[in-house]
């Protein structure tokens, strides 16, 4: 657990294989340490952190794994429930994962005797994103290739179902808004979908291809930033439904957004993995230029912390973390 500055991460953590999604868990689940998942070729592995920006008893990162989960399957996304809670008795551990045989996957364990794995069937192509409400945390939603986004109950069973015009690439549930659904689709449309209704009350417009990935931002339920192409895109969906922001940062093609949870100003993007190494952003809508450049070799996912200016990045036999200013 060392400062990493070749590759300038500010941590490292190892990883026992290639790290295809890395997720902390956005939730407060009770404990002091942070909840982190990350998937691999076929097992996810969910663990705890805790940093020295949070503890100065800590140097650098303390990572403790509590489970490993097999897979069988590559892991392509994963999403984790409101209901986790590490103080409860027994503690709670519950995610939900995308995987490329097009089922989604709801794992539920106390880390003890208990593990369970529901399986949902339904989606005709590859899933891209998939999200649980926030609240309660009982229903699950997912994008797809497919063309639709659906909402699943936690006995897999389809409680809405929306068809879309190109793929969906991203899915957002807002703790504030918890009868909306945000899908963002590959065609540059972004749609607010309403839960009672399963209607569409409201759409923006990227005006450029392909959108990759869309967020929404849980400190200000106005913003929503994406990537599409090259470029980085805000909206503030009071004013118009065309983005107020937009610049290219990417060389070639942009692949992920991700708001910061603690500042509505702070957000990462991702480059494609190139020939050897993934471009990792930070951006500051009061800077012109990124705040921080990180590379990492051959990176994949993309996740803040629930509480700390800091981000992690997937990649091989490794977990890249950066910690940035507010």
């Amino acid at each position: 657990m060392k400062q990493d500055s070749t590759r300038n991460a500010a941590y490292t953590v190892d990883c026992e294989d290639y790290v295809h999604v890395v997720k902390f868990n956005p939730f407060d689940s009770g404990d002091a340490c942070s909840l982190i998942a990350y998937g691999g070729n076929n097992y996810v592995v969910v663990g705890t952190c805790r940093f020295q920006e949070e503890d100065a008893q800590v140097e650098g990162v303390q990572y403790k794994t509590l489970r490993t989960f097999q897979h069988g399957i590559r892991v392509d996304a994963i999403a984790w429930s409101p209901e986790t809670r590490l103080d409860a008795l027994p503690p709670q551990i519950r995610f939900c994962t995308a995987a490329s045989d097009r089922k989604l996957r709801l794992f539920t364990s106390d880390l003890q005797d208990k593990n369970e794995c529901k399986t949902f069937d339904g989606h005709s192509d590859y899933i891209n994103d998939l999200v649980f409400a926030p609240k309660e945390g009982q229903e699950v939603a997912s994008v797809s290739d497919d063309h639709t986004c659906r909402v699943w109950d936690l006995e897999g069973n389809e409680k809405a179902h929306f068809v879309l015009r190109s793929p969906g690439m991203s899915v957002c549930w807002h703790p504030e808004e918890a009868f909306k659904l945000m899908v963002a689709e590959k065609n540059g449309t972004i749609r607010f979908y309403d839960l009672i209704t399963h209607q569409a009350i409201l759409s923006l417009e990227c005006e450029q291809m392909p959108l990759m990935s869309a967020d929404w931002c849980l400190k200000n339920t106005f913003k929503i930033g994406a990537v599409a192409g090259r470029d980085w895109l805000i909206w503030d969906i009071t004013r118009s439904s065309y983005p107020q922001d937009k610049r290219p940062v990417h060389v070639d093609r942009a692949r992920l957004f991700r708001w910061s949870q603690v500042n509505e100003n702070l957000f990462a993007t991702t480059g494609y993995p190139g020939k050897t190494t993934t471009q990792l952003l930070i951006h500051h809508l009061g800077h012109p230029q990124p705040i921080l450049t990180g590379t990492a070799a051959v990176g994949s996912g993309l996740t803040w912390h629930r509480t700390l200016p800091l981000c992690a990045v997937g990649g091989d036999h490794k977990i890249f973390f950066w910690v940035t200013e507010m």
